[in-house]
């Protein structure tokens, strides 16, 4: 899972000549571009408008713009050090750059702001998750529950470290959890099947692969997967279809190259199958279903 973003935008405190336009656009998050023209009219304004930074840095967020966001985010912090929403947001843009350990200072500088604070918590979990470090991932994810326990999200985060811990059992519990407080997560309905998937019950794996498809039928992930346990039962033109649909989505996806590749290697496709499981190994370096095969049709990587 992504970490949770606060988007709640701060009410625009503003005096003087600022245009009524500027500032309905700025305090708005529907289109991000007309927030971020807003806004900027007003920092020109008055550029120690804290409300007006910090609306900004959730446009540029929204556009993926993560290190404009993050500018403005420390803006906004120097101008409310209590902020923890700020906090909160610039460790969910660090963590989009892959800065984990400056997205947990964050949310732990944001937790420490406000207690009572899940979504920070939640989001120090997801992080700690990144590093394997799954029983403090847990912990985070208990506190997460403990204060908001009707956050599908939160049991489906805690179902990610649980599986990654091993714990197959609680993993499901926790992804049934999630699905009876909201059905139609297609998230859940993914790593539900992946934890089937792990127990060997293809399936019921492919049952909430397809169930995730259904809910949401550009997740290319869900794709990959099925993909794999369909290519794992026997059903190779099915599963080709399956990975040609994930990467036709996301054509960096790993997993489904490696599986288009073994698809490949099966119908004695040799060369093409090489390529896809370089391109795997471009994209995921350790991935050692790629690694295995080319080794195993005498290729270098």
């Amino acid at each position: 899972m992504l970490p949770v973003l606060s988007i709640a935008l701060l009410a625009l405190a503003y005096a003087g000549p600022a245009r009524a336009d500027a500032v309905a656009n700025c305090d708005q998050s529907v289109d991000p571009a007309r927030a971020i023209a807003g806004c900027s009219e007003l920092i020109r304004e008055h550029p120690r408008n804290v409300g007006a930074f910090y609306n900004r840095a959730i446009a540029h967020h929204a556009r993926g713009e993560y290190d404009r966001a993050i500018v403005d985010y420390t803006r906004a912090i120097e101008l409310d050090p209590k902020n923890a929403n700020a906090y909160n947001n610039r460790g969910v843009a660090y963590a989009a750059k892959g800065n984990n350990d400056l997205a947990i200072a964050d949310y732990t500088k944001a937790i420490s702001l406000n207690p009572k604070f899940a979504n920070a918590y939640s989001n120090r979990g997801v992080a700690h998750e990144r590093t394997n470090d799954y029983a403090r991932a847990i912990a985070d994810h208990n506190k997460a529950i403990a204060l908001n326990p009707n956050d599908p999200d939160f049991y489906t985060n805690r179902g990610i470290a649980h599986r990654g811990k091993g714990d197959l059992a609680r993993a499901l519990a926790d992804y049934t959890r999630a699905l009876e407080i909201n059905p139609r997560l297609a998230n859940a309905y993914n790593n539900r099947g992946n934890t089937h998937r792990d127990k060997g019950d293809l399936a019921r794996a492919i049952e909430d692969y397809s169930r995730a498809i259904e809910i949401d039928p550009n997740l290319a992930v869900a794709y990959a997967n099925r993909g794999w346990a369909l290519f794992s039962t026997g059903k190779i033109e099915l599963a080709l279809q399956d990975v040609e649909r994930a990467l036709l989505l996301r054509p960096d996806n790993a997993d489904a190259l490696d599986t288009r590749g073994h698809i490949y290697e099966k119908l004695g496709r040799r060369q093409e199958a090489i390529a896809d499981f370089r391109r795997a190994l471009a994209h995921e370096p350790t991935l050692q279903s790629s690694s295995n095969a080319l080794k195993r049709l005498g290729a270098e990587p």
